[in-house]
């Protein structure tokens, strides 16, 4: 199973438009969790997420990466401490 974040509005009947390039568009059922923020957490939370980086750019790195692991360029995830310095 693939997971995928991304953002989606709910409108007033209740109904998730999620928002994901047309290359990601699955035709099937698919599994999803709701995130929604509780009393006294900012409503901008999802939206401050949103403004780290272009939609175009996060998309753009997770092909990346998929193509670095169906090549097999991974590392052990033990490897990613190596060199870092413990305090």
């Amino acid at each position: 199973m693939k997971a995928i974040e991304t953002t989606a509005t709910i409108n007033d009947q209740g109904q998730l438009a999620i928002d994901l390039p047309p290359d990601i568009i699955h035709r099937d059922r698919v599994r999803v969790i709701v995130l929604i923020p509780e009393e006294g957490e900012p409503d901008s939370t999802l939206d401050n997420d949103l403004d780290d980086d272009p939609i175009e750019l996060v998309m753009e790195s997770i092909r990346e990466g998929w193509q670095q692991a169906l090549m097999g360029q991974t590392r052990p995830i033990a490897e990613l401490w190596d060199g870092l310095d413990a305090e």
